[in-house]
């Protein structure tokens, strides 16, 4: 059977524990994957912050620091665009309650600006409570 106009979405997944020191090798599997399907440096230098942002956000405050609870990456490229979803086991949040940093009672403070990074270095970021518990963040970088 021959399907025309289609296009098979490649895909893969990563899985690291809960530790600060697996986030680096998280975002480099994500980016070597964004390389082979041929996004440009600047996607690719979006798509590092972006995806270094959420998992850094799953692993310390998703799942505190829990090793025994996983972060689970998936990478999704249909040729359009690359879609990345990163989940928590933790207790999940409102991203509507994290203080704006931009505001002038927060410039200061050293946290609370990965929200904003991950919103100004990829297309589209929406965060959902996962009906099994945790969160999700969902990221597109489009082409």
């Amino acid at each position: 059977m021959r399907l025309s106009g289609l296009l098979a979405e490649e895909h893969t997944k990563i899985s690291i524990a809960s530790r600060i020191e697996e986030i680096d090798a998280a975002v480099t599997q994500a980016v070597d994957f964004a390389k082979q399907k041929g996004f440009s440096d600047d996607a690719i230098f979006g798509i590092d912050m972006a995806v270094r942002e959420a998992v850094a956000n799953a692993v310390k405050h998703g799942n505190c620091l829990d090793d025994r609870k996983s972060v689970d990456i998936t990478l999704s490229d249909d040729s359009k665009s690359l879609k990345i979803t990163i989940r928590d086991y933790g207790n999940g949040f409102s991203v509507e309650d994290v203080p704006d940093p931009r505001n002038p009672e927060n410039l200061l403070k050293t946290d609370g600006r990965g929200i904003l990074f991950m919103q100004n270095f990829v297309d589209v970021v929406e965060w959902h409570n996962h009906p099994d518990g945790g969160m999700y963040v969902k990221m597109v970088k489009n082409r």
